[in-house]
């Protein structure tokens, strides 16, 4: 087993493991389903030379903060490949605010994948790589991400109107922000972990 295959964080179902360029037949396809893609492109699929020359490369670059982990995980049940989580420094240079993120096949969707990987996520996040602050965002009216974001203990913050590129149908209604700090998270017993 190479270091790119063993896993960083095991929890009851999921393993989640570092991005090699072997996956690139799995993110072009997770990226090509338009219903994953609907609340980031408004539907329309990333093309695979993007995957290989810009997106594959974000999945699998190193963060010195984090000891040199990448910020990104591929996800897999048995094996089989269910998308990905992001554990990511939001300023380059420190691991004090990590973003949590995750982006799922379809066939992944409504079995708990989400909430049980991010809530491992906060877990290792402050109680492994030191962070004072987890984030997440998501449109407002993503609700099935909100929802996960709150069962893995954080708590909405904002509503904000960026300027985006493109218009995608539900962006009028806005982003969310999601957080949680080390104190909230030091409050809470260990089972809500």
């Amino acid at each position: 087993m190479t270091v790119e295959d063993e896993p960083f964080l095991r929890t009851a179902r999921l393993e989640l493991r570092r991005f090699t360029v072997r996956d690139e037949p799995l993110v072009v396809g997770l990226d090509a389903d338009p219903e994953v893609m609907r609340y980031l492109t408004g539907g329309r699929p990333t093309p695979p030379e993007e995957v290989r020359e810009r997106v594959l490369p974000r999945l699998m670059r190193p963060y010195a903060c984090l000891g040199g982990l990448p910020g990104f995980w591929a996800a897999r049940e048995g094996g089989v490949f269910l998308g990905w989580f992001e554990l990511r420094p939001v300023r380059e240079d420190s691991a004090d605010t990590l973003e949590l993120g995750y982006r799922l096949r379809r066939a992944a969707w409504g079995a708990g994948y989400a909430t049980e990987g991010a809530r491992a996520l906060v877990e290792r996040a402050f109680a492994v790589l030191g962070a004072e602050r987890v984030t997440a965002e998501a449109m407002a009216v993503n609700t099935g991400s909100r929802r996960v974001m709150e069962k893995s203990g954080l708590g909405y913050v904002r509503t904000y109107f960026g300027e985006w590129p493109e218009r995608i149908e539900g962006s009028e209604h806005g982003e969310v922000a999601y957080a949680l700090t080390r104190a909230e998270w030091e409050r809470r017993p260990g089972e809500a972990r």
